[in-house]
């Protein structure tokens, strides 16, 4: 199988302070879930309105949010979040501000813990990289954690997952997930639009996440629960409907959008893994951002990387869903070149892949489950429409977008499956032959 190419080429609800999502809804949705699993989380509550910054320290103290708190932020998304500080009236704040953070270190997460000795919470102003920082901050040092979001732009305010990169290689952490989650939607609709779209972005990566998913299901016997399954496609389809108001400043788009990679968070907070959200599109855009990174480079940000990655991705499982059987068949990797490829850090890899994920593939499961897997690429992955929306939402759709060489992508789609212990079909095609 080749690889794809990659050459560069409704109303808002009104009223201050009111949660726009009902956390107690959400809740009776996933009692005695069919899967048989308990599903919990530690939000407490979303509020998601207009004009509600002027209200933050008020819904914080009725969310039972501690009021000796540190504050993290970075000089853009305090300019944000104009009139935070006066809303704090009445909090002990301690801060730490950077002045433009983009991603996330294991240096930073030791400082937050260090700063946050003497205090009973943490509030991050912003999104992604400061929430992931604060998140793991707070899990490590047991304080509070709540987040004002400043931009719709990933699906991570809900987790209890924090990717942080540390020794020069980017991993995924158990962390705390927020007890109370604010956004002003009119802030969130000023955001900047290239992290608007990076939103949009990291919601398409749903639908080859959701392929992986049941891939994995289906030829490993891996936990699937279909309530979960079911609410992050909704809340993808609903976020691609939504593909024109991207680029607006619309605080009603911006405040759905928001809910939306709310739900996808809740979602992996639910099952207690990055399924529902992440699959061969997120491994890809974190090879991206290692190389990078290693290169003293600085990676796009991860929305729009996803977004790409997705394409793809869906262009590979499309080429192979061409195909109406597969057959398993010796799995052709040159090790060696894998290792080389991670360099310093092919120790990583070696662990990540021994024992190896394929082991777990059911003795016949690929030839006998080909079919249903076609079934769900040819339902979830319509290239065109994918690509159509993301340029709606002001979206890059090629790897030039993102500053990515061909000679970067094409490292990336050959040997991202070795990056993370995860079955996924691309993985999975590694020892699969199509006729």
């Amino acid at each position: 199988m080749s690889a794809p190419a990659c050459g560069a080429g409704r109303a808002a609800r009104k009223g201050r302070g009111r949660a726009t999502m009902d956390i107690d809804k959400l809740a009776k949705r996933f009692q005695n879930c069919p899967c048989g699993r308990k599903h919990e989380s530690g939000v407490r509550a979303v509020h998601i309105a207009p004009g509600i910054v002027r209200d933050a320290g008020r819904l914080l103290k009725d969310g039972g949010f501690p009021r000796n708190i540190l504050l993290v932020a970075d000089e853009n998304t305090v300019a944000a979040a104009k009139g935070i500080f006066p809303a704090l009236n009445g909090f002990s704040v301690r801060e730490r501000i950077y002045k433009d953070k983009r991603e996330p270190f294991m240096e930073d997460v030791d400082e937050i813990v260090r700063l946050s000795d003497g205090r009973d919470g943490i509030l991050s102003v912003g999104s992604g990289t400061l929430n992931d920082i604060c998140r793991l901050a707070a899990f490590r040092s047991g304080k509070a954690f709540a987040i004002f979001a400043t931009a719709p732009s990933m699906d991570g305010f809900a987790s209890k997952d924090a990717p942080i990169v540390k020794d020069g290689f980017k991993l995924s952490y158990p962390a705390a997930q927020p007890s109370v989650i604010i956004g002003d939607s009119e802030i969130l609709a000023r955001a900047p639009v290239r992290l608007k779209s990076a939103g949009f972005g990291d919601m398409m990566g749903k639908y080859t996440a959701l392929v992986d998913w049941q891939a994995a299901r289906l030829l490993t016997g891996e936990y699937l629960c279909r309530n979960v399954y079911d609410m992050t496609f909704e809340a993808a389809e609903r976020i691609f409907r939504m593909a024109d108001g991207v680029t607006r400043d619309d605080p009603e788009t911006a405040g759905h959008i928001t809910e939306c990679l709310i739900l996808t968070g809740m979602g992996m907070a639910f099952t207690g893994n990055s399924r529902p959200a992440s699959g061969t599109e997120h491994i890809v855009s974190h090879f991206w951002d290692i190389t990078r990174l290693a290169a003293g480079e600085q990676p796009d940000f991860h929305g729009l990387q996803v977004g790409v990655a997705t394409l793809l991705i869906s262009r590979l499982y499309n080429g192979a869903a061409r195909f109406e059987r597969a057959a398993r068949v010796k799995e052709r990797t040159d090790w060696d070149k894998v290792y080389a490829v991670y360099g310093a850090r092919a120790g990583d890899i070696r662990r990540a892949n021994s024992p190896s994920v394929m082991d777990e593939i059911l003795p016949g499961a690929i030839e006998k489950r080909w079919g249903e897997i076609r079934g769900h690429i040819k339902r979830y992955l319509d290239t065109d429409a994918i690509e159509a929306a993301m340029r709606a939402a002001g979206c890059p759709t090629d790897i030039a977008g993102i500053g990515i060489t061909p000679r970067l992508c094409e490292a990336a789609t050959e040997y991202h499956p070795y990056m993370r212990r995860r079955m996924t079909l691309a993985r999975a095609m590694k020892a699969i032959e199509f006729a």
